[in-house]
């Protein structure tokens, strides 16, 4: 197994193992994005590209499974899976290519975010759809660590996210955390519509692991409370979008 990456506080970490909470993830991806009707799909921020190796096992029509990653060693790794990667930020892909465009908590790291969703809807066919999670401002826990003394601290850090836009992004330079209409701005220009957005809580795979009962009931009280408004509080945003004609 790949070791943790040396840029892990600027970049993310991607997917190591492939766990429950993947695997919920990969259904929200196959429903919403319509994975059974796509020929052609694309991951923007691949990582080792376990989500497109899983698309191409549940999804034997698909043709081309392009997978984009900005840090050269992971995206060396993830093509010796057979899978098409590459190492760029601009999509070097025609535009009306794929039918599905993923980007799996990707946004937050990139250096344009609005240029980055300006390019998967332009290589987006229309009537293709964009999968998109990206953590949610309204979360208790800062994921990625903040900077304290001009050092870096891993780890789920608490209230960060509640803190004014000044002294949070102090604290967290490395990463964006984005509220409903922080998002939505992102596209408001571009020929999409809106087919679903909401709120999703954690797999709690490392809770679970430990602690099998403890898992189990932290996943049925707060994926209940993905029915409610209380989901606004969740870990990340779930935006699908499709392309206008």
């Amino acid at each position: 197994m790949s070791q943790p990456s040396t840029e892990a506080a600027r970049l993310g970490e991607p997917s190591y193992v492939w766990r429950a909470g993947q695997n919920r993830r990969l259904e929200m991806i196959r429903a919403w994005g319509e994975l059974a009707q796509a020929r052609r799909v694309l991951d923007v921020g691949t990582g080792l590209g376990l989500y497109l190796k899983q698309m191409q096992a549940i999804a034997p029509q698909v043709k081309v499974a392009a997978g984009t990653e900005y840090e050269w060693e992971r995206a060396h790794e993830a093509a010796q899976h057979g899978l098409v990667a590459v190492a760029a930020e601009p999509l070097p892909f025609p535009d009306d290519f794929f039918d599905l465009a993923l980007s799996h908590e990707v946004l937050e790291h990139v250096g344009d975010d609005a240029q980055a969703l300006r390019e998967m809807v332009r290589v987006l066919r229309p009537g293709g759809r964009a999968v998109i999670f990206v953590p949610n401002r309204l979360w208790l826990f800062e994921t990625h660590g903040i900077y304290w003394g001009g050092t870096y601290h891993f780890g789920n850090k608490f209230g960060v996210n509640y803190l004014p836009d000044a002294l949070r992004n102090r604290l967290a330079p490395h990463v964006r955390a984005y509220t409903s209409g922080g998002l939505r701005a992102l596209f408001a220009s571009l020929p999409v519509e809106v087919v679903h957005h909401s709120q999703i809580f954690p797999g709690y795979d490392n809770v679970g692991r430990r602690y099998p009962t403890a898992g189990r009931l932290l996943r049925t009280l707060t994926y209940t409370l993905e029915q409610t408004p209380l989901r606004l509080m969740a870990l990340s945003h779930l935006l699908v979008l499709e392309k206008r004609a």
